[in-house]
């Protein structure tokens, strides 16, 4: 159940084809973290909704009995747009994770890390770095300790800069794009939720007197994976179990109808709103200045200080939102592949998988994009990871290992590096 909440899942280890363990003969020489925040409470905006939703219910129904029996006595308690105790722990898990992995990078190498300006952003870069640094601690083979604490650099779009780690800077994506997905979304909400809604008429006499919503019903499903996040004892929350293991995966691809057709893909802007951080990925990997003329802040980037390039710097970890790092994923190219998601029909769920947003940007979501030199091989490798799965970069001609030569793969970044449809963004 728990992997079938979309972007409110929380991180899991996706089923690969191909092992993510470092080859044998091979050693790091450059690894990169790509991460959205932990685990959170709703949005403003949404908080405020759930309770109003559950007050609506509360008020309309007498009494609740078997699995709805908790309503009686629930009361709505979230927060808004803050980390919760568990997406602190994710976090630290995360960064701990990251040393295990690529400490002998850390070894001799500073970590760099930016993230966005938003508080949960900034506060899972602490959670992260905390656990990062608590595994160098004890790992008695460092021979650097590291300074602590680590300062990110803080991208924030409200003192007027780029960023490259947002989505939002594309003037007519958010004009006129957006429609796209919301087409989407409302035509396969009116598809698998009818049938939810009538049980829960049938269920909870009294409903009727408040004329739910179709969006109301997701609304409900939302309150399964928030309500679970918050728990202090890890406890699946009641409301997960007022639908069924099919509904969960019906809901999991509204959520990836929504992801796919508003941030990937499946909009004509969606993947150019990447192109900047991949811009800076590359530049990074070829420790030579940044060429980009889209989302890069380029007083930032031309400075050592906030973007460090060359010698001594191949540890980095950057701090985002899930819908910023769909749109990279995409101008990487790494889900060219997957056929458009459709929305019509009771059976797209089942017939149409591929991407998800589950699998991709969950809470804690990472993508690790390595160099790895390997012997008997001239020319350094690149390999992308996703939540632990490992992408095959199938477009620059990958191995059976899923990698490509550092030349081959900067070279099938030809969209990021040509600006993508940065022109047509004002147009």
């Amino acid at each position: 159940m728990t992997h079938h909440w979309g972007q409110y899942s929380s991180y899991f280890s996706v089923p690969s084809d191909i092992s993510d363990e470092i080859p044998h003969g091979c050693r790091i020489t450059f690894a990169q973290v790509l991460s959205r925040h932990g685990a959170r409470d709703p949005t403003t905006y949404k908080t405020v909704l759930y309770k109003t939703l559950v007050d609506k219910i509360q008020k309309s129904v007498k009494s609740f009995k078997g699995k709805y029996s908790f309503l009686n006595d629930y009361k709505y308690n979230l927060g808004a747009e803050e980390l919760s105790a568990f997406g602190q722990q994710q976090m630290f898990n995360s960064g701990a994770k990251f040393y295990n992995r690529y400490g002998a990078l850390a070894g001799q190498n500073p970590l760099f890390i930016r993230t966005t300006g938003s508080h949960r952003v900034i506060m899972s870069a602490e959670n992260f770095t905390q656990g990062f640094h608590e595994m160098m601690r004890h790992d008695k083979d460092a021979s650097r300790k590291g300074d602590y604490p680590y300062i990110p650099v803080v991208l924030d779009k409200r003192e007027g800069a780029n960023v490259t780690l947002s989505h939002d800077l594309c003037d007519a994506y958010k004009h006129r794009d957006r429609s796209i997905s919301d087409e989407a979304r409302e035509t396969w909400a009116s598809v698998f939720i009818p049938p939810i809604w009538t049980r829960l008429h049938r269920d909870l006499p009294g409903l009727d007197s408040i004329s739910l919503e179709l969006s109301d019903i997701v609304l409900l499903m939302d309150l399964c994976p928030f309500e679970t996040a918050a728990s202090r004892t890890g406890a699946i929350s009641p409301f997960c179990y007022l639908f069924s293991e099919q509904e969960w995966q019906q809901y999991s691809y509204f959520k990836s109808v929504n992801t796919y057709y508003a941030f990937s893909h499946g909009t004509p802007l969606g993947p150019t709103q990447g192109v900047g951080w991949v811009n800076e990925l590359i530049a990074r990997m070829t420790a030579s200045p940044v060429k980009d003329a889209t989302s890069v802040n380029h007083t930032l980037d031309d400075d050592m200080a906030t973007f460090p390039i060359g010698k001594g710097h191949v540890l980095f970890a950057d701090f985002g939102h899930d819908n910023g790092m769909t749109t990279i994923f995409s101008a990487m190219g790494l889900y060219n592949d997957t056929k458009p998601l459709a929305f019509d029909h009771l059976d797209s769920a089942e017939t149409n998988g591929g991407y998800s947003a589950a699998w991709t940007v969950p809470f804690a979501a990472r993508m690790y994009v390595e160099k790895m030199q390997c012997a008997g091989e001239k020319e350094e490798l690149v390999r992308a990871i996703v939540n632990d799965r490992v992408q095959p970069l199938k477009q620059c001609g990958r191995d059976q290992l899923g990698r490509c030569t550092l030349d081959a793969f900067v070279r099938s970044l030809e969209f990021a590096r040509t600006g993508g449809k940065w022109a047509e963004c004002f147009a």
